[in-house]
């Protein structure tokens, strides 16, 4: 109960951190869930082709996770998700409208380095920000949250998909997404480089 009302004291906090994982699970679960089936029934491939691909950009998901999240270390953790979502938008055009091999090979690699570049930086991100008394609770609390929160993502872009068809679902939810996600980040706050070592004075032995 100690740590609930340590969470309560933080209300704002916690309610800021929950939006932003349940937009951060928009961008994720958005972008790769319905994808394998965006690329079997769009650019008609088989199974072993999608699979083959979902191979490559994991590999760049890998590679944008360290970049982004080693430019965080530099830059703050704002601006380091800023330019990975950055990225995310610069190229959702090309993943959902291209074709040819620059939107079935090189599009989805480089969306999955913008968006794992933005959530390397989510778990440092979360616990800079929990409160020090409930940093074993709030991060995967909201965690948690945003994710039941965001459940409801494949039935959105399913039925955005029967109104206005696949692309233009994928790229239109994932448009907002990334728009919304870059306000919360851009009027929300950061503790980069909070200490979570607790210094205890040297106290001398009576004698």
């Amino acid at each position: 109960m100690a740590v609930l009302r340590v969470v309560a004291s933080h209300g704002r906090r916690f309610a800021y951190l929950v939006v932003l994982m349940t937009f951060m699970m928009f961008l994720s679960h958005g972008t790769q869930d319905l994808y394998p089936d965006f690329l079997k029934e769009v650019h008609r491939l088989s199974q072993a082709q999608v699979a083959n691909i979902a191979i490559l950009y994991n590999c760049g998901a890998i590679v944008g996770a360290v970049l982004f999240g080693a430019f965080s270390q530099r830059a703050g953790r704002r601006k380091g998700m800023l330019a990975a979502l950055g990225l995310c938008l610069l190229i959702v055009p090309l993943w959902a409208f291209g074709g040819g091999v620059l939107a079935v090979l090189i599009a989805p690699v480089l969306l999955q380095m913008g968006v794992q570049g933005a959530w390397g930086v989510i778990p440092v991100h979360l616990n800079e920000l929990a409160a020090d008394s409930a940093r074993g609770l709030m991060p995967g609390l909201t965690y948690q949250l945003g994710i039941l929160l965001a459940s409801p993502t494949n039935a959105m872009q399913y039925a955005l998909r029967e109104r206005f068809g696949y692309g233009w679902a994928l790229a239109g939810f994932e448009t907002v997404t990334i728009l919304a996600l870059g306000v919360l980040l851009w009027r929300g706050t950061e503790a980069h480089g909070k200490s979570f070592v607790r210094e205890h004075a040297d106290v001398a032995a009576p004698t």
